[in-house]
């Protein structure tokens, strides 16, 4: 195994190790070595014999995912590499072929940065509570001494797998598109991986896909693979107004993040996204549990409980997500960010099975998208607005005491601090990686959600030029 150059400076692991896996600028804050050390890491922590990898179309993807096979190999385990593949795509791997696996993506993040994304077999997530704080000691333990931990007696293989057309089949399975109405369809995947995936997902439907931004450049030269943020999906709502489109679809960079636009071009909120899936799993396995994070849409817990289901209430992040669906039994959970998870496709997240439900249920019926979820359409939201502060803690601190003992409200701490009203709620709630507030509001009408929202960015102390708002 290659070792890092003792006179070289040492990687800062704080910053790079996040709470749900590895992120950083190549090769300012790793690189292959650092790569080579998280493989043989991940093989001493999970204990695996074979794994599997993929990586997405950055530039820096395939020698990083290589360098993680060669550190991994060197503590005797197998590598399945599967090449270029979207992050569901991975997941895929682990739960169909029972293997840990460690996808290399920085999803939606600028060029220059990469990343891993780590599970169990079966996609279990790894996260800061669930190996990887033991990963991260022991690459700081191996790049404190220059001197990795002693190779296994015997090197592991390499094999290469191409996993796309089992993926593809496997998602065909769980929705059935061969009986709907054709469609005209625009899919945007800001160069993305899935400009990979979908035209083998999408092939041989009553579909008349209009691609966009399909060629596969880690660059983003077209917009930033990020279509949380409006300005992302400007070129999106402008295509399908002028093909006179059914509706879009809008991928992130690693492709597991599905958004939505309808017919007139425009965007429909994923907690809306949420309670249409949830209704169609409803249909299928009726009173089943559904879980929503807690700052999706009330909406969202309003439509599962009319429709027999049982709301589950989450934090935040995918790992937090993943384990309560384990452990309710859960067989689908939404979040406002437009990560999507199933039972059926082993408690992971997959924004293309979420694009398949909505393509069914739009073509099962005559109604445009717009009149389809406008059912879910009960409350002023404020999105996800972001202000940067010198300390969190002591500024949600501040908004606590000030709202704790006001009457008629209830407070929870389940992720920041969530205080409800009888027609309106927000939450205020820190980064996990950045010295950030992020602030969410909804209410029964505009004029009370947007003074709600005043009033909580007052506490805070934010000037408007250290406010930005998402979504």
């Amino acid at each position: 195994m290659t070792v890092p150059d003792e006179r070289a400076p040492r990687t800062d692991l704080s910053a790079l190790v996040k709470a749900y896996d590895v992120r950083g600028v190549v090769p300012d804050q790793w690189d292959d070595v650092t790569a080579e050390l998280f493989g043989a890491a991940f093989v001493q922590v999970t204990g695996a014999r074979t794994l599997v990898t993929g990586h997405d179309m950055r530039a820096s993807s395939p020698d990083l995912a290589r360098a993680f096979a060669r550190g991994a190999m060197a503590q005797g385990a197998d590598v399945v590499a599967t090449g270029l593949c979207s992050t569901d795509q991975l997941y895929y791997a682990s739960g169909a072929l029972g293997l840990p696996g460690a996808m290399f993506t920085a999803s939606h993040n600028p060029a220059r940065y990469n990343g891993i994304k780590m599970c169990r077999a079966g996609a279990v997530p790894i996260g800061q509570d669930s190996g990887l704080t033991d990963i991260r000691t022991l690459v700081e333990r191996w790049t404190d001494a220059g001197d990795p931990h002693p190779p296994a007696v015997h090197t592991g293989t390499l094999t290469h797998r191409d996993t796309l057309p089992e993926y593809a089949a496997h998602l065909r399975t769980l929705v059935d598109l061969t009986g709907i109405r054709p469609l005209k369809i625009v899919v945007d995947a800001g160069n993305g991986m899935a400009g990979h995936t979908a035209p083998t997902v999408l092939a041989g439907l009553p579909l008349d896909v209009v691609p966009l931004y399909f060629e596969l450049d880690g660059a983003f030269p077209n917009h930033e693979a990020n279509p949380l943020d409006p300005a992302n999906i400007v070129d999106l709502q402008e295509r399908v107004r002028a093909e006179g489109a059914d509706l879009g679809l809008a991928f992130d960079g690693d492709a597991d993040r599905c958004f939505v636009v309808d017919e007139r071009g425009e965007p429909v909120a994923p907690s809306a996204i949420t309670a249409l899936v949830a209704l169609r799993e409803l249909d299928r396995r009726p009173g089943a549990t559904i879980l929503h994070n807690l700052i999706t849409s009330r909406a969202v817990p309003e439509a599962i409980r009319e429709a027999g289901g049982t709301p589950v209430r989450t934090r935040v992040g995918h790992s937090f997500i993943k384990a309560e669906m384990a452990r309710t039994g859960a067989v689908f959970g939404g979040e406002h960010s437009a990560h999507y998870y199933f039972a059926d496709f082993w408690n992971a997240d997959t924004g293309m099975l979420a694009a398949l439900h909505v393509l069914a249920e739009l073509g099962s019926q005559e109604a445009p998208l717009s009149a389809l979820t406008r059912r879910f359409d009960r409350y002023a939201a404020s999105g996800e607005i972001n202000s940067s502060v010198d300390d969190p803690s002591a500024r949600l601190a501040a908004v606590r005491t000030v709202w704790r003992n006001r009457p008629g409200v209830t407070v929870d701490e389940l992720d920041g601090l969530t205080v409800s009203g009888p027609d309106w709620w927000f939450n205020l709630r820190p980064s996990n990686t950045e010295p950030l507030l992020r602030l969410n509001t909804e209410a029964r009408d505009t004029a009370t959600m947007r003074a709600l929202r005043d009033e909580v960015l007052e506490l805070v102390g934010v000037p408007a030029r250290g406010v930005s708002q998402v979504g």
